[in-house]
C-alpha cells in the first residue's frame, strides 16, 4: 500500500453551508438569472467542472472576475475532503472521502489495458454503508447510514477524473462501491445522467454498469425508466438456503424472483445480463455449487463473473483454493456457461468495498 498525500485544491474540504454546485437543484441557473447573466453561463460553468477539470471558480478564466467571486461566495464545488489516498503497483487508486457530515465513503480508479484500448474505470459508491447485509462484505458490517446525494455521487467521478493525466478520461463507470445502488435510484439516475451528458463526462451508457443484489421492484423501475445500462446481479449462491445465509435480504425475496426480474430487464434493455458470484473458500466453491448454478441459469446466456474472495482482516471468510476454483470454473465451462474471472486489482491497497473505511475507523478508534 502506497499512501499519497494530494495537494489541496483552493476549494477542497467539507462544506455544507453553501449549496453543492454538483447537485441538479443547486439553483445555479436561478442565481445566474438574478445576477443578470445569460442562460448559457450555466453550461459554461458545468463544462469547466466536467470537461476542463476546474478546481475552483478562479480557474474558470473566461467568466468575468466579479461573477467568479460571486459564485464562489454562493456555491461549494467540493463538499468532501480526501481522508486517505492509496495507489497499488497495478495503477489502481483508491480514495477515502470524508463527507460534510463526517461520514466516509470510498471510490476507486481502475486502470486496465485491453485489446480494445486503455480502460479507465471509476468504481463509485451510492450510500454510506449498506443495508443488504452480505456477510462477506466490509461495506455493510455497520449497516446503512444514509443515501448519498446526486452531487456526492458526481463528486466521486470528478475526483477520480482528476487523478488522470490531462490527456486521459474516464471510459467506464461501475456502480459497485459502498451501498446498494437500486436502493438509491432517485439520486443515482440523475448522477448517471450527468456522467452521460456530452457536456459533462460524456461516458456512454453502454459503458456504465450497475451492480445489485437483486431488488425486483427497483429492477423493474430501472427497466421502465432507463433500461440503458448494463445490470450486474450479485448471486453468490445458486440455492435459496445458501444465498440467504450469505445475503440475508434474500430471505424476503428469493432467487426465483431475482432471476425473473433480471430476465425482464434483459427483455427491456436488450443488454446481456451479468451474474456476479463471489467465490468463498469452502463455502460456495464446490463442483456441486457449480452444478447448482448451471441449473439455476437454466439455459440462459449471461456472463457469469466469478470473483475470488478478497480476504478482509477480522472476517472469517477465506480465498478459494486454486484447485477448487479451477474445478468450479471447469464445471461451468463444460456446461457452456460464459465465464469470466475478475482479476483482483488493488488488493494491496484494500480496494474491496469498505475495507479502507473500516481500517481508517479502526486506526482512529485505536
Amino acid at each position: 500500500m502506497k499512501p499519497i498525500t494530494p495537494p489541496p485544491s483552493p476549494e477542497s474540504g467539507r462544506d455544507s453551508a453553501r449549496p453543492h454546485l454538483l447537485d441538479p437543484d443547486s439553483g445555479l441557473d436561478q442565481v445566474l438569472a438574478e445576477l443578470g447573466q445569460p442562460a448559457w453561463r450555466a453550461s459554461a460553468v458545468r463544462r469547466w467542472l466536467h470537461a476542463r477539470r476546474a478546481e475552483s471558480f478562479a480557474d474558470m478564466t473566461d467568466l468575468p472576475g466579479d461573477l467568479r467571486q460571486q459564485l464562489a461566495e454562493r456555491f461549494a464545488i467540493w463538499t468532501t475532503s480526501v481522508a486517505a489516498h492509496t495507489r497499488a503497483d497495478d495503477g489502481t487508486e483508491k480514495l477515502l472521502l470524508e463527507l460534510a457530515d463526517g461520514q466516509r465513503i470510498e471510490c476507486v480508479l481502475l486502470r486496465e489495458r485491453r485489446p480494445d484500448g486503455q480502460r479507465r474505470t471509476a468504481c463509485i459508491s451510492t450510500q454510506v454503508g449498506c443495508a443488504m447485509g452480505c456477510v462477506f462484505c466490509a461495506s455493510g458490517i455497520d449497516g446503512v447510514v444514509r443515501n448519498l446525494s446526486v452531487g456526492e455521487i458526481v463528486e466521486q467521478l470528478l475526483r477520480l477524473t482528476r487523478l488522470l493525466p490531462a490527456d486521459e478520461r474516464l471510459s467506464h463507470v461501475v456502480v459497485m462501491g459502498m451501498g446498494e445502488p437500486l436502493a438509491n435510484l432517485d439520486r443515482l439516475l440523475p448522477a448517471l445522467g450527468i456522467a452521460r451528458d456530452p457536456e459533462g463526462l460524456g461516458i456512454s451508457a453502454r459503458r456504465i454498469t450497475i451492480s445489485t443484489v437483486g431488488l425486483p421492484p427497483a429492477i423493474d423501475r430501472l427497466a421502465a425508466e432507463e433500461p440503458v445500462y448494463h445490470l450486474a446481479v450479485s448471486l453468490h449462491a445458486a440455492t435459496d438456503e445458501l444465498r440467504t445465509r450469505l445475503v440475508p435480504v434474500n430471505k424476503a425475496i428469493g432467487l426465483d424472483a431475482v432471476v425473473a426480474a433480471a430476465d425482464r430487464y434483459w427483455e427491456a434493455s436488450g443488454r446481456r445480463l451479468t451474474f456476479e458470484y463471489v467465490l468463498l473458500g469452502g463455502v460456495n466453491d464446490s463442483v456441486a455449487d457449480a452444478e447448482a448454478l448451471v441449473r439455476l441459469l437454466g439455459g440462459r446466456a449471461p456472463l457469469v463473473n466469478v470473483i475470488p474472495y478478497n480476504t478482509v482482516a477480522g472476517m472469517p471468510w477465506r480465498e478459494p483454493a486454486h484447485r477448487d476454483q479451477e474445478r468450479f470454473l471447469d464445471t461451468l465451462r463444460a456446461a457452456g456457461v460464459n465465464v469470466q474471472v475478475r482479476h483482483r486489482k488493488g488488493a494491496r491497497i484494500d480496494a474491496a468495498c469498505g475495507q479502507l473505511r473500516r481500517l481508517a475507523a479502526g486506526a482512529a478508534g485505536g
